[in-house]
């Protein structure tokens, strides 16, 4: 690629525009230096353009963030008061998905040369280049039957994370420099760049907006009667016509598609915790790979031309929602799909055949047959229903020990109040009931889920500089689904609140026992309970220990604190 570069960066001061399309055009990717090198280049030539080093990936290299706007003002705070709908664009964070980092220098170029009205009333913020240590690793072959380009990077970062995984737990240093970029820029519209390697299919395109459902309703009911039509819209004008993301029900598209849920652990998933409207473009990998950068390209392009257009409207919806979210009482942090509610949408696909496979006995193979095209009416199930709700707090109470959840809570610029003195404050407290552990580890972590809790009000011991998050505030969505233990992708649920799941007391049957017969023949509620589980349980009626460990669990010696979680709820002064 060294030729490549080399002749690119001659061309670059000549023509950009020629230089990016003739890499992707001739099935070629940008690699991270070379799409570095480009954006440094640009911000050489353009007034209107500055690449920024904010914070450093795992690999070490640093994360950039490339700003466009009208008048080089590249200030988040002044853009905003001068009411300019930001857009944030981030790419390669699966770098075997190159079509953004392609189509997005392209995009950039053209918006400080051929397309500078598009800037009138916006202003665009590009993170080049995402997961850096998958985008050194480079080969031709790690997305099987990928369509172009050449060559391209791996989808694990340098840990061999997926940091599509990793937005709200922010375990990697990419992930902490881009919730710094995004709560800098606080952006009204954010696109993630993608390739999809699912169903085949007509269109170039899918997309994954905002589940409706889980969004506030004031930016759900804009993006959905008024955003999305005209994105659909203009697309199709371009000939590049676009369909929701085909997440089928089944194996084949013809019984159904439904919508994506994406939980706080993804891009769009977090953006939405703060109100921000988000796609997910996903080119389709079997199509050529230019027109994946075309197709990616023209959605950029559909999007700030909405944006520009509709900037007033579109900055006041996200404020209003953000005022709605400093006053709302309950939120939703589990979502249940609808198995019955749908949408008729047209879809155009190919006709799915079983024919034998050349593997296993009497086994078929799927294929898609391009000699079969075919427009078919299907059910889209695009509602989510809520599953478990929960009434926020006054605040909750985070302990100091807990210094990587109160890291997040910083890095996410959510207010605390520290606490001055020692002091014992009565709140409510979950219980650990129950719960569920993945069998093997997803992303660094063994996630726990189905949680079944206890709610307790106790007076509880606090220390000079635990911290209080009220919950007046617009990232409220964010303190809930973080630390609510039952939300989806809670910090509980990422294991950060493990050690209060291991007894760390226990006791000793040959100088416990008397002391049991003590503790029973002391307290008759606890003597009828203790007999009627003896009756009622076999394997209970025969075990020494059962019976021991039954008292002792209802005995002053037990730990106060075992399967307590930490994070206390004040409802009340």
């Amino acid at each position: 690629m060294k030729y490549i570069l080399l002749s690119f960066l001659i061309g670059l001061m000549f023509n950009v525009s020629a230089q990016i399309d003739f890499l992707y055009q001739n099935n070629l990717s940008f690699s991270y230096s070379e799409t570095i090198e480009s954006y440094k280049m640009l911000d050489s030539l353009y007034a209107n353009a500055r690449l920024v080093e904010i914070g450093k990936s795992d690999i070490g290299r640093p994360i950039h963030l490339f700003i466009v706007s009208e008048a080089g003002d590249f200030s988040p705070e002044s853009l905003h008061s001068k009411g300019k709908a930001i857009l944030l664009i981030n790419n390669g964070i699966h770098p075997g998905e190159p079509c953004g980092i392609d189509a997005s220098l392209k995009f950039a170029e053209d918006l400080l040369s051929s397309e500078k009205k598009l800037l009138k009333n916006t202003a665009v913020c590009i993170i080049p280049f995402y997961n850096i240590g998958g985008g050194l690793n480079r080969s031709c072959c790690s997305r099987a039957m990928q369509n172009g380009p050449q060559e391209y990077g791996f989808r694990g970062n340098a840990q061999n994370r997926d940091l599509n995984r990793d937005f709200i737990k922010c375990d990697s240093e990419n992930a902490k420099a881009f919730t710094k970029i995004y709560h800098q820029w606080n952006p009204e519209v954010f696109v993630d760049c993608h390739t999809t390697n699912g169903s085949d299919f007509q269109y170039g395109m899918s997309i994954i907006a905002t589940q409706k459902d889980k969004l506030n309703k004031r930016v759900s009911d804009y993006l959905n009667n008024k955003m999305l039509p005209f994105l659909y819209k203009d697309m199709a004008s371009k000939k590049m016509e676009i369909i929701p993301y085909v997440y089928n029900v089944d194996k084949s598209p013809d019984n159904g598609i439904q919508d994506y849920l994406e939980t706080p652990r993804y891009s769009t998933g977090y953006t939405t915790l703060f109100n921000s409207i988000g796609f997910v473009t996903e080119a389709l990998k079997y199509k050529k790979y230019s027109e994946r950068v075309e197709q990616t390209y023209a959605f950029l392009h559909s999007s700030i031309t909405w944006m520009n257009e509709n900037s007033s409207e579109i900055i006041a919806t996200k404020q209003l929602a953000d005022a709605d979210v400093k006053q709302q009482k309950t939120f939703v942090i589990s979502w249940e799909r609808d198995t019955i509610t749908h949408q008729i949408i047209d879809f155009k696909g190919y006709e799915v055949e079983e024919v034998e496979s050349a593997f296993g006995k009497n086994a078929k193979k799927t294929i898609y047959n391009h000699d079969k095209p075919f427009i078919k009416k299907i059910k889209y199930f695009n509602k989510f229903n809520p599953d478990i709700i929960v009434e926020k707090p006054i605040a909750y109470i985070v302990p100091q020990a807990y210094k990587y959840v109160v890291e997040r809570l910083r890095l996410n610029q959510i207010e605390m109040v520290e606490i001055k003195n020692d002091t014992s404050i009565t709140a409510e407290v979950y219980y650990i009931k129950d719960y569920e552990t993945v069998k093997t580890p997803y992303e660094g972590h063994y996630l726990h889920y189905d949680l079944e809790v206890i709610k307790k009000i106790a007076p509880i011991d606090y220390y000079k500089g635990d911290f209080i998050v009220y919950t007046n505030q617009a990232s409220n969505r964010y303190i809930v689904e973080a630390l609510e233990p039952q939300g989806v992708d809670s910090y509980f649920a990422w294991n950060f609140f493990d050690g209060i799941l291991q007894q760390k007391e226990w006791f000793s049957p040959f100088s416990f026992e008397d002391e049991a017969i003590k503790l029973l023949n002391d307290d008759s509620k606890l003597k009828v309970e203790f007999q009627n589980k003896m009756k009622s349980d076999e394997n209970f009626a025969k075990s020494q220990w059962e019976q021991l460990f039954f008292i002792y669990q209802r005995s002053p010696y037990y730990e106060k604190t075992h399967n307590r979680y930490p994070v206390a709820r004040l409802i009340k002064w």
